[in-house]
């Protein structure tokens, strides 16, 4: 083969690039705490991720609980922006992998349910802004994941065709946005919702960086099934 087989990869990035789940955890609590409800355990947290902050404190503070959803939103902005790099890291390998397949010609940006200001200020701070051509969030346009256009947005800006794009997730939205946008897709067994993923059914699976950089070669790992032995760490 004579160059990689996906030219432009889209990243989620909550649980897919960076591992995100204590300063989430710690900001939804935060919210909840606040409002004198008792904290959630870490992983009832992390299955309600993937939406949008809107999503998450709605259901963080249940349908029951609608008048404090605007307060719990600001709430929890105000809290997790001061936060947001307090734990969180790429994952093991990533920055390795992006800067390996960027040597060949492979260009990278990032789509997320995440607002925009707060995922571009978490990449200016772990210094990966600069390897991404460009950066959609949740509030970038009216619609969001898993609506296609913030990947029809993002084929645009780096001029590719449909066949050498790849998104690249952790949940069954970005599962959903891939094929709502006719791409393929690679799951990632380490994020934050690895049923929800294996039920979706992504063109590819990767337990690792490693298997993430075979996929955009084009040389793809064994199809492997999500066990829930967990991430590899920062």
């Amino acid at each position: 083969m004579s160059g990689p087989r996906f030219g432009l990869v889209l990243l989620d990035l909550d649980g897919t690039l960076l591992d995100t789940r204590r300063d989430l955890v710690a900001g939804t609590n935060h919210v909840r705490e606040s409002f004198g409800l008792r904290a959630l355990a870490a992983r009832e947290i992390e299955r309600l991720v993937g939406h949008g902050a809107p999503a998450l404190v709605e259901r963080a503070l249940g349908a029951e609980r609608r008048e404090l959803h605007d307060e719990g939103l600001r709430r929890l902005l105000e809290h997790y922006g001061s936060h947001c790099l307090d734990h969180t890291r790429a994952y093991a390998g990533m920055v390795e992998a992006l800067d390996a397949l960027a040597a060949l010609g492979v260009r990278f940006a990032v789509l997320t349910n995440k607002p925009q200001a707060l995922s571009r200020r978490i990449l200016d701070g772990l210094g990966l802004s600069r390897r991404m051509i460009a950066i959609v969030g949740g509030d970038t346009f009216a619609e969001r994941k898993p609506h296609p256009r913030g990947v029809e947005y993002l084929r645009e800006v780096g001029g590719a065709e449909r066949a050498a794009s790849l998104m690249v997730g952790d949940s069954r939205v970005d599962v959903e946005t891939a094929r709502a946008a006719g791409i393929a897709v690679c799951g990632v067994r380490w994020g934050l919702d690895p049923e929800g993923l294996e039920a979706a059914g992504p063109d590819f699976l990767a337990s690792d960086a490693a298997d993430l950089e075979r996929v955009v070669r084009g040389v793809e790992p064994a199809a492997r099934t999500l066990n829930g032995s967990g991430p590899p760490r920062p």
